[in-house]
């Protein structure tokens, strides 16, 4: 202890200093938590900046949506190249149909059957497409007995062709089927008045040859009586080379060609392609109801078939939708020549699969159809200046 007197001034103040050991302690501050250990840092401790999985779901596929709608609305606006690439897109189409046939076996189901239920999705595709855009579903009124006709003429080359490939081998019928595109082209020379060039002769010349290279080990086989496995789904059971069946899918091919100029004419002079469309889907559905209960017993499908035929037939009508936009664009021999496209795709295809045998006749078959659609599409499109 230490002690200090101070005088002042007749008074006497006694100030006490108390030192202690303890003193020195008592500078320091007690805090009042206790020491704050450094915390230990993991991969599970990390922070990051946390987005909700939905909203990246959500902006991906928007993104996706987005770019896909510029690039349809690309094709369709009327560009240079849109003609083929809309034909081109319609073959695409149609091969991924067959596609999902091939995958995806379901019930045997008459064809006339799925031939209605396909017509019947066009119709109300069509319908929708034309009530939604605001266009007349008839059509400009001078127009409507050229829309009627295509319908008619479409009909009956749909019908034939369902009849040649009922009594002739596939093969047989799928070729005789792909001289559409040439009698189109002939067809527009007399009726459209398209004047027909050496290259585009060319061009559809070398894609048919090449089909023939394709389909030739199958078209030289000679066959007996072709047996069916469902009786329900035939007409006719005829030998390889009837000559009547022969004739009936020729005049489905001549009938094609037609229709193809009617569809060119209709939509260039109703300025829409769906119009086409919709109404051959009015006349072939009731046509091809009529049709599946008079020359085929109705077969109730299953769950399974029934969205596998609801699926191609939107597909089918998209399909149709591009084929028609692509006449209207474009001169009608170049687009018909984009068709045999979807033969080298269906050969590509079987060859990945390994279900086609390799051999030197079909790949000289698909370079001479790739030969002759680049060529289609280098020489450049002649789109009629309005």
């Amino acid at each position: 202890m230490a002690s200090a007197e101070m005088n002042e001034v007749g008074r006497d103040h006694v100030v006490e200093l108390v030192s202690d050991g303890a003193s020195e302690e008592s500078r320091e501050i007690t805090p009042l938590l206790g020491a704050v250990q450094k915390p230990k840092i993991n991969i599970f401790s990390v922070s990051y900046t946390r987005k909700t999985p939905r909203e990246q779901v959500t902006k991906i596929v928007e993104a996706e949506i987005s770019l896909l709608n510029e690039v349809v609305l690309w094709i369709w606006s009327g560009s240079k190249y849109s003609g083929l690439l809309c034909m081109a897109l319609s073959c695409i189409i149609y091969f991924i149909m067959e596609i999902l046939s091939d995958i995806f076996p379901v019930q045997s189901v008459p064809l006339f059957e799925i031939v209605f239920t396909r017509c019947m999705i066009i119709l109300i595709s069509s319908f929708m497409w034309l009530r939604k855009s605001g266009l007349p579903l008839s059509g400009p009124s001078h127009v409507r007995k050229l829309l009627a006709l295509r319908a008619f003429v479409g009909f009956l080359s749909l019908l034939s062709f369902v009849y040649s490939i009922q009594a002739l081998p596939l093969s047989q019928a799928v070729v005789l089927n792909f001289t559409t595109p040439i009698m189109a082209s002939v067809a527009a020379t007399m009726i459209l008045h398209e004047k027909l060039k050496i290259s585009d002769i060319g061009g559809l010349a070398c894609s048919f040859f090449g089909l023939l290279f394709i389909f030739r080990p199958i078209l030289t086989t000679q066959g007996g009586l072709v047996e069916t496995e469902d009786s329900r789904n035939t007409f006719v059971v005829r030998g390889s080379h009837p000559i009547f069946a022969v004739l009936v899918g020729l005049f489905s091919s001549v009938t094609g060609g037609i229709t193809y100029c009617l569809i060119r004419a209709g939509a260039k002079a109703s300025d829409q392609a769906v119009g086409t469309v919709f109404s051959f889907g009015l006349l072939a559905t009731p046509a091809a109801a009529i049709c599946t209960f008079a020359l085929q017993d109705f077969v109730l499908p299953d769950f399974y078939s029934v969205v596998h035929m609801i699926v191609l037939g939107v597909l089918a009508f998209f399909a149709e939708v591009f084929l028609a936009r692509g006449l209207q664009l474009e001169k009608t021999s170049k687009v018909a020549n984009i068709q045999y496209f979807e033969a080298f795709l269906s050969q590509m295809w079987g060859i990945g699969l390994t279900s086609v045998a390799l051999s030197f006749g079909r790949i000289f078959g698909c370079l001479l159809i790739v030969v002759s659609v680049c060529s289609t599409v280098l020489v450049g499109p002649e789109k009629e200046m309005e």
